[in-house]
């Protein structure tokens, strides 16, 4: 079916336009097969490009690229009765695809709403659990040396010793009469001397 279509493009569409790309299949609605004339529709960067109708439950449906935007790689959606499919395709030029179509009533998207207001700051929570205690630091450098210290009070004078004990007495010394008497003699000797000469001069005289 979609070589019959391809076919039945005159010939001058493709040379004003890249090749179509087809998706064909059947069309199933609210879970049952969409009723004949139900409107098809297919979607590219949010923006219609195709649309046919539904014959005997099935659709046939030509996506041309136009003007300068490319549809090469793009996602194509469908639309069944303005329901979102939930089958999509990607368009190649010259493609063909068999795609069935199933949809659901009430899942047309709509316009996006506007923002909300930003809600109310919460409640603070509860404080967590104490964590493990860290492990030590490294040690510090050694600081520098402190200052001499003033000198100290001279302390009190101490007790007297006890008495030392009594020497080795001396040795006896010689007795002083003896030395003495010596002098005594020897002065004696020589007075006797000196008398016995001046006698002698007296006789030769």
């Amino acid at each position: 079916m979609a070589l019959m279509l391809l076919l039945a493009i005159p010939t001058s569409v493709f040379a004003q336009n890249a090749r179509p790309h087809v998706f064909v299949g059947t069309v199933t609605l609210d879970g049952a097969g969409a009723a004949d004339g139900a409107a098809v529709t297919a979607w590219v960067d949010d923006a219609q490009v195709a649309a046919t109708t539904v014959s005997g439950g099935q659709y046939n449906l030509l996506v041309i690229q136009t003007g300068d935007a490319s549809f090469a790689g793009k996602t194509v959606s469908f639309k069944v009765s303005n329901a979102n499919a939930a089958a999509t395709g990607t368009w190649e030029e010259g493609g063909g695809d068999v795609l069935d179509l199933v949809a659901t009533t009430g899942s047309a998207g709509g316009d996006s709403g506007e923002a909300g207001q930003s809600g109310a700051k919460g409640d603070t929570g509860a404080k967590g659990a104490k964590g493990d205690t860290g492990s030590a630091g490294a040690a510090g450098a050694t600081g520098p040396g402190g200052a001499e210290g003033a000198a100290g009070p001279a302390g009190a004078t101490g007790s007297a010793g006890s008495a030392g004990s009594a020497g080795v007495a001396g040795v006896a010394g010689n007795d002083g009469s003896g030395g003495l008497g010596i002098i005594a003699l020897i002065v004696a000797i020589v007075a006797l001397l000196a008398a016995g000469g001046s006698y002698m001069m007296g006789r030769r005289a």
